[in-house]
């Protein structure tokens, strides 16, 4: 019998380092229907669920939804299970997700595929800082898990994003950027119709330290600094990148769990 798990036993690791593979089953006309997907999940067919996931092999097991919970998902999962794959089907499917209050994103936007058949492409500028680092960190962990991300000189991005079909983003004139007082990470929020409060709570620490608004949010100022040290310390941005998955991991997970915890010393003995 397949694995069930429940959504409120896999809604606190969305957006996380420890977040399972989502994959969406759902039939194609149950999928044109519905505007919205699981928080960081592909599309793929109930038939064919293990086939064309790129590789990641630190990957958590992969958990399958369809509408409901019921013959979809559990055909989709007794085929990866047969595999080898280590899979589990979603209680309830994207109804329980949904009544459950998960994050979800919407199911499409200018220039990412709806089923995400591929890896998405994104390309920005070079020597990043704060929102070329925020806004993959953001993509991987709530829109596509397996996006890829390119750097290069910033006179260059428009015309490289023309001629390759990479997403621009965080250069002036291209739909993923700064808009109003809002940076590209609000941006990106708002076209994928995220709402989850400690992702908003980490959008004002990252406009206020994006934006020199550092007023905002107390923490505008660290994260500030923090991005400004490391980028001087690390001159391969592909690497520097990887570095600050980290740095927006323990932010968020600060946002999400611990901004009424304190520390001080000396420690009180018990």
């Amino acid at each position: 019998m397949p694995r069930h798990l429940s959504p409120l036993e896999l809604i606190p690791l969305v957006g996380t380092s420890r977040s399972p593979l989502f994959i969406d089953v759902r039939r194609p006309a149950a999928l044109a229907a519905s505007p919205i997907r699981i928080a960081g999940a592909i599309w793929r067919d109930h038939m064919k669920a293990g086939e064309s996931l790129p590789p990641s092999p630190d990957r958590q097991p992969i958990v399958v939804y369809c509408a409901h919970g019921h013959n979809v998902s559990e055909i989709a999962v007794a085929r990866l299970v047969a595999a080898g794959i280590d899979a589990a089907v979603l209680e309830g499917g994207i109804d329980a997700w949904v009544a459950a209050k998960g994050p979800t994103v919407g199911r499409e936007a200018p220039g990412v595929e709806p089923g995400l058949p591929s890896p998405s492409v994104w390309v920005t500028r070079e020597r990043p800082k704060i929102d070329r680092i925020a806004c993959p960190w953001l993509i991987r962990r709530f829109i596509d898990p397996f996006a890829v991300f390119h750097f290069v000189a910033a006179e260059w991005v428009v015309d490289i994003a023309s001629e390759t079909g990479w997403i621009p983003f965080d250069v002036k004139d291209v739909h993923y950027s700064h808009r109003g007082e809002d940076c590209t990470f609000d941006t990106l929020i708002a076209e994928f119709g995220l709402s989850d409060p400690a992702l908003l709570h980490l959008a004002r620490i990252v406009r206020g330290a994006d934006t020199a608004r550092l007023d905002l949010e107390p923490q505008a100022a660290g994260l500030l600094a923090i991005s400004l040290g490391l980028s001087a310390t690390e001159q391969d941005d592909l690497a520097q990148l990887e570095k600050g998955m980290v740095l927006y991991d323990a932010l968020y997970g600060w946002c999400r769990h611990a901004t009424g915890e304190t520390h001080n010393w000396p420690a009180r003995v018990a």
